[in-house]
C-alpha cells in the first residue's frame, strides 16, 4: 500500500518598494537578511503588470562580498539575471540612502564591476564603468534574424548598418532620420536575436540627432522583450556611439521615450571612453507587501 503525501505549499509576504528612472519602473527590495530567494517564475509573475506587482525588472540590495557600499542584483522582467542596469542603479542608490542610511555618495558591487553613485536631491549621477567592444559599422543581414515569437516577420528583409559598444552590457546602436517612425518591438527583436549577437543577445537602439550635443532614443531591452520608457545603459550606449561617429565631446543630452532629459558626460580619448557618468532622476512610486 502506498501513501500519498500532498505538496505543502509555503507563501511569504515580501515587503518591496516600487520606483522608476525616467519611466523604467523597478521593485526594489531590501535583502541584506539573505532570506530572499527569488526563481525566474516568481521574478516574472511580480514583474507581471496583470498578475503581479508590474515592473521592468527586480533590484535586490545586499550585503557586499568586497570593499564597495553593497552589492545589487538585478533581474529582467523575464526572471532572467542581468549584469547592469543604468535606470535600476540609480533608483538603487536612492532606495540604499533611505532604507540603509546610506550616504549622499555611495559604491555598490554588480556582475559589470563597481559602480559609485552621488546623490543631489532627485537626481543621481551615476559614475559607470568603462566601456568595452566598441565596433562601427557592422553591416548585419536583419532578415536571417530568427523571429521571436514564431509569428513576428523581420522588419526589413535587408542589410542594415549598426554601431555596437558594451557599457555595463551588451547594446546595438542605430540611427535613424526619426525615432518615431521605428516600429521598435519588431526590428528590435529581429536584431536582438541575431546570431551575431548570440547567445545573450544584445538590446538595441535607435537614435535621431536633435542637436550638435542632444540625441532622442527608443530601446528594445532583452528580458522585458519590448520597448522601454528608458534604458539607462541604452542612454550612455547611444550617446557614446554618438560621439564616436559625430566626433564630438560631451556632455550629451539624451531624450528618453518617457521624456525625460538625462545628461552622459565622459571623457574621450581616441576611440577610448573614459569617466563615464549618467545623470537623471529616481522617484520612490509607493511601497507594500505581496504575498509570494
Amino acid at each position: 500500500m502506498t501513501r500519498s503525501r500532498a505538496a505543502v505549499t509555503v507563501s511569504i509576504m515580501l515587503r518591496f518598494t516600487k520606483m522608476n528612472g525616467a519611466g523604467n519602473d523597478f521593485i526594489l527590495i531590501d535583502n541584506r537578511a539573505g532570506d530572499v530567494h527569488l526563481d525566474r517564475t516568481q521574478v516574472a509573475h511580480l514583474c507581471d503588470r496583470h498578475r503581479g506587482i508590474g515592473a521592468d525588472g527586480i533590484l535586490l540590495l545586499e550585503k557586499t562580498a568586497n570593499h564597495a557600499d553593497f552589492r545589487m542584483r538585478y533581474f529582467n522582467a523575464d526572471g532572467g539575471e542581468a549584469e547592469m542596469c543604468g535606470n535600476g542603479a540609480r533608483c538603487f542608490a536612492r532606495f540604499a540612502n533611505k532604507v540603509a542610511g546610506a550616504q549622499a555618495k555611495i559604491s555598490f558591487e554588480t556582475p559589470a564591476g563597481v559602480i559609485s553613485a552621488q546623490l543631489v536631491g532627485n537626481l543621481v549621477t551615476l559614475q559607470m564603468t568603462e566601456p568595452t567592444d566598441l565596433r562601427l559599422d557592422l553591416e548585419l543581414d536583419v532578415e536571417a534574424a530568427p523571429r521571436r515569437p514564431s509569428w513576428e516577420q523581420s522588419a526589413t528583409g535587408a542589410s542594415r548598418l549598426l554601431q555596437f559598444i558594451n557599457s555595463g552590457v551588451p547594446h546595438v546602436v542605430i540611427p535613424v532620420p526619426r525615432v518615431d517612425d521605428v516600429d521598435v518591438r519588431r526590428e528590435g527583436s529581429a536584431i536582438r536575436y541575431h546570431k551575431m549577437f548570440s547567445p545573450k543577445g544584445a538590446n538595441v537602439n535607435f537614435i535621431e540627432k536633435r542637436g550638435p550635443k542632444k540625441i532622442a532614443v527608443r530601446t528594445y531591452e532583452r528580458g522585458v522583450e519590448d520597448e522601454t520608457l528608458a534604458c539607462g545603459t541604452g542612454i550612455v550606449a547611444s550617446a557614446l556611439i554618438f560621439a564616436a561617429t559625430q566626433n564630438t565631446n560631451g556632455p550629451i543630452a539624451v531624450i528618453a521615450r518617457g521624456g525625460d532629459e538625462l545628461q552622459v558626460g565622459f571623457e574621450k580619448i581616441g576611440k577610448q571612453f573614459r569617466n563615464v557618468t549618467l545623470t537623471g532622476p529616481a522617484e520612490f512610486v509607493f511601497e507594500g507587501a505581496i504575498e509570494v
